[in-house]
């Protein structure tokens, strides 16, 4: 590829560093940077825009903030006039990504895949302006190769090489079987970015193999190779593991405000700025502005999570939604108030009943052991007193508020 930074004007110039300062923040590595600067230069030289990748194995549609990770970086491309090219993994994902699996994944129906795409469209445009995305399903390449073409695309790489990858190499060496069919999955994510001649390739940091096999391919098809940007993955609200809903440490794009500001407030303070870089909006100045005040303690970190709050809360339901529950919160945490609004339970059960079962009738816990855990950790409080009894008899009153946990309240209606 020719250099097109020296072809650029002073102006060109200024641009492309803007957009490279973008694009680049809180990424954990661009391979290679230097080519990402010149492939935007010949963007803004030609007046072209970049098309950037994003491919989507339809497998787990509950997003959370987690996954929005990548999904913001792709708006700040978007958001410069450059291609989205969402990949829709329906042919791939009935494969499944063997990425981090000790065994092989179970293999998606056409309905399954459908349905979890429609999901994703759904929950990505709280992101993405989903009218400038291009929306492509692998099949309609992949399905068309034929044998001959399958033989040449793996005849591209080494069983060496694929067994590189620490979730084959790990299972080989302990002796778990790995189908042939999974060898395929990097080289068929792959061939999408040569059927789409992408420029840009994203993914989380856990992908790196992944996504490397696009620029591998390329140049084997002797294509323009795409640059990679891969991402951090995003530790959920226990500070330690991936956001995940299965680990229950996660915060979804489309729960209730209250309850996503909530959340957000028991994010553990050392991982406030990766949220702000990762998570939000906001610009890279009020980005550095929170973190200098941070530091030099103009700005309590107390604070800065209820901005933080806030402006997740506004991303996702608007600002009206986001002062609606900061209120919530000050009144209920700082103020010790009850809100104003609160869920209703009609109650046609007994008059009296253990503390346990009622939480439980109630849905308020999904089991007797969550229960009896939640109280014993001081977690269940009755009209503001503390239950502090496993085995209490509770008298159900009309108008009778029950908290479980932080941010759960309830009314009784009779």
């Amino acid at each position: 590829m020719e250099n097109f930074i020296e072809k650029l004007s002073n102006d060109q110039i200024k641009d492309m560093e803007r957009q490279f300062e973008i694009y680049s923040a809180g990424v954990q590595e661009i391979l290679p940077a230097i080519e990402l600067k010149n492939k935007i230069a010949k963007s803004i030289f030609n007046e072209v825009p970049l098309k950037v990748k994003l491919g989507l194995d339809p497998s787990a549609p509950d997003v959370h903030i987690g996954h929005t990770v990548v999904l913001n970086k792709l708006k700040q491309f978007q958001d410069n006039g450059h291609i989205i090219q969402l990949i829709i993994g329906d042919f791939t994902g009935k494969i499944g990504d063997p990425t981090g699996k000790s065994v092989a994944r179970k293999q998606l129906t056409d309905e399954e895949v459908k349905h979890n795409a429609k999901t994703y469209f759904e929950q990505f445009g709280k992101v993405l302006n989903m009218d400038k995305v291009e929306l492509h399903y692998n099949s309609k390449w992949l399905a068309k190769l034929n044998l001959e073409n399958i033989i040449h695309l793996a005849g591209s790489i080494t069983v060496a090489r694929l067994l590189e990858r620490n979730d084959f190499s790990e299972r080989y060496t302990s002796g778990k079987p790995i189908s042939l069919h999974e060898f395929f999955y990097p080289l068929m994510q792959g061939y999408d970015s040569i059927a789409l001649e992408s420029d840009i390739e994203l993914g989380g940091n856990d992908q790196h193999f992944n996504v490397l096999m696009g620029r591998h391919l390329q140049e084997h098809f002797n294509k323009e190779k795409q640059v990679v940007i891969l991402l951090p993955l995003l530790e959920g609200l226990d500070g330690v593991e991936k956001m995940s809903k299965s680990k229950n440490n996660y915060i979804g794009v489309d729960e209730e405000p209250n309850e996503m500001y909530g959340k957000t407030m028991s994010v553990p303070d050392e991982l406030m700025m990766k949220y702000f870089e990762l998570a939000t909006d906001l610009t890279l100045d009020k980005k550095r502005k929170i973190k200098e005040d941070l530091e030099n303690g103009i700005l309590h970190p107390r604070d800065a999570k209820m901005l933080l709050s806030k402006t997740l809360v506004r991303m996702y339901h608007g600002i009206e939604a986001a002062n609606k529950a900061e209120d919530s919160f000050k009144q209920i945490f700082q103020k010790g108030e009850l809100p104003d609004e609160m869920p209703t339970i009609e109650w046609d059960g007994k008059d009296q009943i253990n503390i346990i079962d009622a939480l439980v009738l109630m849905g308020l816990q999904s089991s007797k052991s969550e229960a009896r855990r939640m109280i014993q950790n001081g977690g269940v409080r009755i009209d503001g007193v503390k239950i502090e009894d496993i085995n209490v008899l509770v008298t159900i009153k009309n108008g009778m508020v029950i908290q479980v946990g932080k941010r759960k309240f309830v009314k009784i209606k009779l």
